[in-house]
């Protein structure tokens, strides 16, 4: 496994891992929870992607938003859930690099160049919100259960945030294999279903000193890792929008029949019908636009740097994601569902398992709510506000 050192070749080993996921998609997304899916999640962690963010002063090419927002792209046109799966791990790089001691960096970081991935176990259930932390660390042991730990039951490494005895929010690198970490299979969601984020319980775990970040003061201070974790989770609902035009036009060209109605009117295949076209070409309009704000997001985002030089620096950054985070979720949405409009009644059968793309862009759409994406653009272009925790949109 060969690191990829520039842009062209990240792309490159994108388009590669892409080709081996997509004969596969269909099935894991049937599969769900109930078959992890290793082998993709090998090649995944075959592929030399995992280390194209880790800075040059680590061993890495340093590769920035631009790549990693088009690697992203790339991977989940051919399966959203596995691209979700390094998602929290890119944020994790990133937080490593700014926030991260020697002994973190030199080891944690040491082993992604090597295909090591870092699975995420941030959220939890059963409180006022998901940032409203049980999990502790006392005595050097953390305890706790996380939920929505995408990509930690296939991890080497978990990053696990926890309040230490001071009730200051730290961020914790426990092994995968750690005596007292389990981690569930028991993901039940209608899309995303091969991310398998369910639950991890740590009982009593071990933290060792030099693997334990303070992670309150990457959101006392302005910042660009909530916008780079945004980025690919931008990246991801454009894929899926891809993916949904892309199915829909080979349908269309390949299977779908005129209506009646079109018949009627002389159209002798369906890609004949004036209709079908003009919804075509309005939506892959759309999913075009989207393409261009990510890619329009991504460069903001390499041009304000990992560690902004002020407030504003960080949340031109943070909305320009937002902006295209909003969009993107919406377009991916109308893809899902107006591919049947499109290529009609046929194409709902359970056989062509289009009907993934809706509950894909469905799913991950609900991560953060877009509402407040649009909200926080507008007050800052009408009230000069930034936007809040820094840049953390």
């Amino acid at each position: 496994m060969a690191v990829p050192q520039t842009h062209d070749e990240a792309v490159t080993a994108a388009h590669q891992l892409a080709a081996t996921l997509i004969p596969g998609a269909i099935q894991r997304d049937r599969d769900g929870a109930g078959v992890v899916p290793h082998e993709a999640v090998a090649a995944l962690d075959a592929s030399g992607l995992l280390g194209i963010t880790v800075p040059a002063s680590d061993g890495g090419p340093g590769l920035g938003p631009r790549t990693l927002a088009e690697v992203s792209r790339i991977i989940a046109a051919a399966d959203p859930a596995i691209a979700q799966i390094p998602q929290g791990h890119f944020l994790m790089v990133d937080v490593l690099a700014v926030h991260g001691g020697p002994e973190a960096r030199k080891r944690i970081l040491g082993d992604v160049l090597a295909g090591r991935r870092l699975g995420n176990a941030l959220a939890e259930r059963g409180g006022k919100h998901a940032q409203d932390l049980r999990t502790r660390i006392a005595d050097g042991r953390l305890d706790g259960v996380k939920y929505y730990t995408t990509g930690a039951l296939t991890s080497a490494w978990i990053a696990v945030s926890a309040l230490e005895e001071s009730g200051r929010l730290v961020l914790a690198l426990v092994s995968r294999d750690a005596d007292g970490v389990e981690v569930d299979t028991d993901w039940d969601m209608i899309g995303q279903r091969a991310t398998i984020s369910g639950t991890a319980t740590f009982r009593q775990v071990p933290v060792e000193p030099g693997l334990r970040i303070d992670y309150a003061h990457a959101y006392e201070v302005p910042q660009q890792l909530g916008a780079r974790a945004q980025l690919v989770h931008t990246a991801i609902e454009v894929g899926i929008a891809g993916a949904a035009l892309r199915d829909a036009r080979a349908y269309l060209r390949e299977k779908a029949r005129p209506s009646t109605e079109a018949v009627r009117h002389g159209a002798a295949a369906a890609t004949d019908d004036p209709h079908v076209r003009h919804r075509y070409g309005r939506l892959a309009t759309r999913v075009l636009a989207a393409e261009a704000l990510l890619e329009s997001a991504a460069r903001t985002l390499e041009g304000v740097g990992l560690v902004p030089a002020d407030a504003d620096a960080a949340a031109r950054g943070s909305l320009a994601v937002a902006a295209a985070k909003a969009f993107s979720s919406e377009v991916a949405l109308e893809a899902g569902s107006e591919l049947f409009t499109l290529c009609g009644t046929s194409s709902a059968a359970a056989k062509y398992g289009l009907d993934r793309h809706w509950r894909n862009a469905r799913t991950h759409s609900v991560h953060d709510p877009i509402d407040y994406k649009y909200t926080h653009i507008a007050a800052y272009d009408l009230a000069d506000q930034l936007p809040p925790n820094h840049g953390q949109l």
